[in-house]
């Protein structure tokens, strides 16, 4: 495939629905993958005989290689192509999303479980990557806003199809559903998708910094799952020094993983630190919300996962509307209202508990907070890309990314053991209730913080909104 030159690429053309059809198959395949599996943990939990610990592992064995690895997978798109190096991530995670149903034991999940998270850091920077390279400057949000819709209709969907699935079929084919999603990616991307690349990207790569994130990562989120362990100061320790040297590393490096001076654009630092609160209260939300609604409520998978049909809904109608409505009137507003909306909809759902119904307790939070999403996830994901320069658009992506699942990890890792639950506290409804109420205050306040960062920091980079320039 010979390479394109950037930016060739409009909205409403046959390689315009290309590109952004092979762009949601390969991270629509993981965004489905990490909210479905959350409908499911109380299945796997009961089947494997696993604890809370190992449940947690479960969600965030994922996410902490996906976290760690992401930015070294942006880097090689950027290096070898956005294409071949998304194709290689989609057929890993693909390879090990069969290992995921085939796992006997709690271990052998957890470790494909993060082998799959590698295949996701590989595709998922590249699939923004190849839109932000193929598509022309002005249909580039509009583009974003399709891609961040329909993906978002994706993730949503994971609660609903994975109850479906787990009701009527086995826990294991949520896994398996990957094999034909992966395999029409590649097709796909090969065949309509011009190959991207950047010309100035270093020819090493920087091994040094990825191991270094990933002890950062891996030490904090075990310390916070294991709490009370003896191992705990060591983790903890670790993560501390892992984490002071990569900063070194990166700044030393000719060739860093994470280039320091990309957050010198307030733009996208910012945009960055409101990823990193509403993500976690993102991840966080989903994993109690299943739990509580099939525990305490007593709800079914299936049902459960319907209970979240509103969110899609709203994905669905009104996430392009949203890309559209940033490139209007810029990003500052949507990201200010996204998440206070969503925080509005994450108090209504404290009143989900013993004796709960659906039309008034679950659907009026649900709902609320499914009308904040769209506002915000396509104006975010414009943002940060208009803010780093075109040749380094996989990065920019991977740091975006790195930061929304690094968020959702240590959510995950952290809020169970704020809130009080240990071993096998989440099958009992009376703890999860009292546990269930602190969270989602927690998360509320999470997105109020991220909704009043955006209104104080946030402005229009070039190419988004209707100024004019980079905020350099």
């Amino acid at each position: 495939m010979e390479h394109s030159a950037p930016g060739a690429v409009r909205m409403g053309t046959h390689a315009g629905r290309a590109v952004v059809a092979a762009a949601l198959l390969g991270s629509g395949m993981t965004m489905l993958d990490g909210t479905v599996v959350n409908v499911a943990l109380r299945t796997i939990g009961a089947d494997l005989d696993a604890t809370l610990a190992e449940l947690q592992w479960v969600s965030n064995g994922y996410l902490l290689s996906l976290a760690s690895l992401i930015l070294l997978g942006g880097s090689l798109g950027d290096r070898f192509g956005r294409v071949r190096v998304f194709n290689v991530g989609t057929v890993a995670f693909t390879l090990a999303s069969v290992l995921c149903g085939l796992a006997p034991t709690p271990e052998v999940l957890i470790a494909a479980r993060v082998l799959q998270g590698a295949g996701a850091a590989l595709l998922m920077p590249g699939s923004l990557a190849m839109i932000q390279g193929a598509f022309v400057r002005d249909d580039r949000a509009a583009a974003i806003g399709a891609w961040s819709g329909l993906g978002g209709i994706a993730a949503a969907l994971g609660p609903f199809l994975g109850g479906t699935l787990i009701e009527y079929a086995d826990w294991r084919w949520i896994f398996f559903l990957n094999v034909p999603l992966g395999a029409l990616s590649v097709v796909v991307a090969t065949r309509s998708v011009p190959e991207t690349l950047d010309p100035h990207a270093p020819a090493r790569f920087d091994a040094t910094g990825a191991l270094l994130a990933c002890l950062t990562l891996g030490g904090t989120t075990y310390a916070l799952i294991e709490w009370g362990r003896p191992l705990v100061p060591v983790a903890l320790g670790v993560a501390v020094l892992a984490a002071a040297a990569f900063v070194l590393v990166e700044r030393r490096s000719d060739h860093p993983m994470l280039p320091l001076g990309i957050f010198a654009d307030r733009t996208f630092s910012s945009a960055n630190a409101m990823t990193l609160l509403v993500y976690a209260a993102l991840g966080a939300v989903l994993f109690f919300l299943v739990l509580q609604l099939q525990v305490v409520v007593g709800y079914g998978a299936l049902r459960a996962g319907i209970s979240s049909l509103p969110i899609t809904v709203c994905m669905l109608l009104l996430a392009r509307r949203g890309g559209r409505l940033a490139s209007r009137i810029g990003p500052r507003i949507p990201m200010t209202l996204g998440p206070l909306v969503m925080a509005a909809g994450v108090l209504l759902l404290t009143r989900v508990g013993p004796g709960t119904t659906y039309v008034l307790d679950v659907l009026p939070g649900i709902t609320v907070f499914g009308l904040g999403l769209p506002l915000l996830v396509a104006p975010l994901t414009a943002t940060v890309l208009a803010a780093a320069p075109d040749e380094h658009a996989g990065l920019a992506s991977g740091v975006n990314n790195a930061v929304a699942r690094a968020g959702s990890l240590l959510a995950v890792a952290a809020l169970p053991l704020l809130v009080g639950l240990r071993g096998d506290d989440y099958a009992d409804p009376a703890v999860l209730d009292d546990a269930y109420r602190s969270a989602m205050v927690a998360c509320a306040v999470l997105l109020v913080l991220g909704g009043l960062l955006s209104w104080a920091t946030i402005r229009t980079p070039g190419g988004l909104g209707r100024s004019g320039g980079r905020s350099r």
